[in-house]
């Protein structure tokens, strides 16, 4: 069956970039053009008319964590908090309706927006939990609160050694990077009712928003992504899902015979890396003087030796290096890595991808010529303050959106999803207007225009996993669309 659709299309495609009509028919575009045209091509085809709207290419978020934001839909939200009071008073009544002894899991919670210099402790939530283990996740997901029984449970005490590339912070209550491991290997895991729950939840919630794919980042267990795979297999995933496989499962990859290629809404498409933490948990990366506040420069993840190891590995199958960097050290050693790996992924057609690339050295801008560099506009708004506070020398080059486009960057946004929420509407206002939740502009000299934004949005994240029929309207192109009232405003999806 043919469809045409009327509106105002924004197509993204240089050829014919604004259109009125698109004939689409067997999932694909098959023409764009003026309506008169298109309907004299297919007098007899179904029309959808929404010449009140603009459509174009269909949003991707480019870095999600998919079935995790799924699960998180279900769990105690401490998302904007500003108090320890205020997460007490919130633990307490998801306490009153928990049986005794189950877990409580959440998060969201961000230690400068409740007015904290220091860390949280067990203590500070014990009273009001004192039958049920409780596992919070900071808003980054690069560090853990957690109460005294999950601590037992765990058999932490002020003697207990930090793992490699963890710490465990005293007073004890907080747990960063590999440390969060003691703790939350303790959950008891999902059955396989409940992944896919949590897959199917997360998938359409995105779909509601207005997205038509997205990438999935693993730093999930691997039941999650299977989940995922079910849904597709089952014909019930609403979007078309580009996959990260964690680098220490790249052996099981191989073995396998896992390599690139699109089959159906689900595909496996990179291999993922961390370079380092986060600004809000202290973990980042940095160069030298590090954390305005005196804790230190961060800490380092994966190495360098073992980011080129495997990297490498990963382009012989075909798939993507995937690199987390939040600190400014952070990049300039995934940078070094990439230049050494660069000749092989541009012979494969592959452009190598830095996840957030937030905090930059003005010398290390040029380097990201063509890569992908995958950022989410929405943490600036939320971390606007800190930077000025615990980075001021690295404020003027902080989510360099701008910068990056300029040095040749492909720009692929995403929201990072839980950590942030998916929606669009912010992530098009901090892209825009570079305003903190505190209500000043930080680095305004790198806003984008709601142009730019879109292209990022949809063009960008198509580019980054080499999906040539994504992200723009043109014939051949997915038949995946965006509708809005307003470019950057509500938006809804239309998939043909």
């Amino acid at each position: 069956m043919l469809t045409l659709i009327l509106a105002q299309v924004t197509t993204l495609d240089p050829a014919c970039p604004g259109a009125q009509a698109v004939l689409v028919g067997g999932g694909r575009v098959l023409a764009v053009g003026a309506r008169e045209d298109l309907t004299a091509l297919a007098p007899r085809a179904e029309v959808l008319d929404h010449r009140d709207l603009l459509l174009t290419p269909g949003l991707c978020d480019a870095h999600t964590h998919l079935v995790m934001y799924g699960a998180s839909l279900s769990q105690l939200d401490v998302q904007g908090v500003r108090s320890v009071g205020e997460v007490r008073s919130r633990l307490r009544e998801r306490a009153a309706r928990t049986p005794a002894g189950e877990w409580i899991v959440g998060g969201g919670f961000l230690l400068s927006e409740m007015g904290l210099s220091g860390y949280p402790t067990a203590a500070d939530l014990d009273a009001v939990s004192p039958d049920h283990p409780v596992l919070l996740h900071s808003r980054d997901h690069h560090m853990l609160w957690v109460n005294s029984r999950a601590l037992a449970l765990a058999g932490i005490h002020d003697q207990t050694p930090d793992p490699e590339g963890g710490h465990i912070v005293r007073p004890l209550g907080c747990l960063q990077e590999t440390a969060q491991a003691l703790v939350a290997d303790l959950v008891p895991a999902p059955g396989e009712a409940e992944w896919l729950a949590h897959a199917r939840a997360g998938a359409q919630d995105l779909a509601a928003r207005g997205f038509v794919a997205t990438h999935t980042m693993a730093f999930e267990p691997s039941a999650a992504p299977r989940a995922l795979q079910t849904l597709a297999a089952r014909g019930e995933l609403p979007l078309r899902v580009w996959a990260c496989l964690p680098h220490d499962r790249l052996a099981q990859a191989h073995d396998l015979g896992l390599a690139r290629g699109a089959g159906g809404l689900f595909q496996w498409g990179g291999v993922k890396f961390f370079a380092d933490g986060a600004l809000g948990s202290r973990t980042a990366w940095l160069h030298a003087p590090g954390f305005a506040d005196g804790s230190g420069t961060g800490i380092a993840l994966d190495s360098p030796e073992l980011m080129l190891e495997r990297g490498r590995e990963a382009l012989k199958l075909g798939l993507t290096p995937v690199t987390h960097a939040i600190g400014d050290r952070a990049n300039t050693e995934v940078l070094n890595v990439y230049e050494q790996l660069r000749p092989e992924a541009e012979a494969q057609g592959i452009r190598l991808r830095i996840e957030h690339a937030q905090h930059l050295r003005p010398q290390d801008l040029p380097r990201f010529r063509g890569l992908s560099a995958s950022v989410q506009p929405i943490h600036l708004q939320g971390d606007a303050a800190m930077i000025r506070g615990l980075l001021p020398q690295g404020e003027v080059t902080s989510f360099a959106f701008r910068s990056l486009k300029e040095a040749g960057a492909t720009l692929a946004f995403g929201s990072d999803a839980p950590v942030a929420p998916p929606s669009v509407q912010a992530n098009f206002a901090a892209a825009v207007t570079r305003l903190g939740d505190d209500g000043l502009p930080l680095a305004p000299h790198e806003a984008l225009t709601p142009g730019e934004v879109l292209w990022a949005y949809t063009r960008g994240p198509a580019l980054a996993a080499g999906w040539n029929d994504e992200g723009w309207i043109r014939p051949g192109a997915r038949a995946a669309f965006t509708l809005w009232d307003e470019l950057g405003g509500a938006a809804r999806a239309l998939v043909l």
